[in-house]
Order: C-alpha cells, then structure tokens, then sequence
C-alpha cells in the first residue's frame, strides 16, 4: 500500500481469503472501522462499526460479510461516505481481524488474503498482508479530515498479535 490522497467521500474497503482446507474450522476475518472525535483522535473510539452492525447516522456500513471466505474474488465490504460523516469526526482507522475461535491464526496462515480500497472504479490502494504474516489483526488505512478540505488517506498496514476484541482498544493508537 502506498499514497496520501487528499479530498476522498464515498469509498469501499473490500477484504477476500480462500477458505480454509476441508476437514479444518472457518476462517473467518472481518473488516473493522473505529471512528473518533477531533478532540480526540487517538484515544477511545466514538462507535466501531464490524459485522452485524453500521454507524449510527448510516455513513459506514459493512454490506457483505462472510464467515468462510468462499466466493469469488472480494467476499466482505465495507462502504464509508466520509463526506456525509458529522464535523466531530476526524479520523476513521480501518483494519482486519481474524476470528479466534478455531485456535490462533495469523495473516500467514490463511491463503490468498488480500484487501483492496476503491473510490468509485479507482482503486486507491491494495495490499496482501504478506508484510504481516504474523500478525492476527492489522489496520489497514487512516482516513482523516485536517479542516474544511475535505478527508484525506494513509495507507498504513501495521499488524497486532491480539484477540479482536482488544484489537478494536488499540487500532487507533500512536505507532510506539
């Protein structure tokens, strides 16, 4: 992933893996967004919004979520209209997070993952966690509104090694 791209509204984060093998338990990832406050941009998150649920206004919504990654192509989306988000907001972390509850997989352990950021039909940035192999849970880009511009993007592919609940405590913190 690469870029900063200034002025971005309505985008969709799109997420795909290959099922896992016959015999073995689901893999099941899903797409997380944290959105916060611009007093408070690097704390507690105002309202997370990840499967089976959307933002409060309906500016962020997760439209398709699949528990096994069978499919074609991109299984899960995730829509974000920044442009219609209220002004209290400024900064929206995505990331990913593999679900636990097979016993401990990482990145490196699910096959053909991969998760794609478009605008309309251009696509602002891809990646393929093969970066973060080890990691459980990673964020993906920062989405921030700076004044009245309008909203910008970071791609920024940082991994964890933790559950998903706690991944949604940390996703928005600094970069130690």
């Amino acid at each position: 992933m690469s870029g900063l791209n200034k002025g971005v509204g309505k985008v969709e984060v799109t997420l795909k893996w290959d099922p896992s093998p016959i015999g073995a338990a689901a893999h099941d990832l899903d797409i997380i967004a944290a959105v916060y406050t611009a007093d408070d941009p690097h704390g507690t998150p105002a309202y997370l919004v990840h499967f089976g649920s959307r933002s409060p206004d309906g500016t962020i919504t997760l439209s398709r979520d699949s528990r096994t990654g069978q499919g074609f192509g991109y299984d899960e989306a995730m829509v974000l209209e920044l442009e219609r988000l209220a002004p209290r907001y400024a900064r929206v972390v995505v990331g990913v997070a593999i679900q636990q509850g097979g016993g401990r997989l990482t990145f490196g352990d699910i096959a053909n993952t991969g998760v794609r950021i478009r605008e309309g039909y251009t696509e602002l940035a891809a990646h393929d966690f093969s970066d973060l192999a080890d990691a459980t849970a990673a964020t993906i880009v920062e989405f921030t509104r700076p004044g009245t511009d309008g909203w910008s993007f970071v791609s920024m592919p940082r991994g964890f090694d933790t559950d998903p609940q706690t991944f949604t405590t940390l996703m928005g913190t600094r970069p130690a």
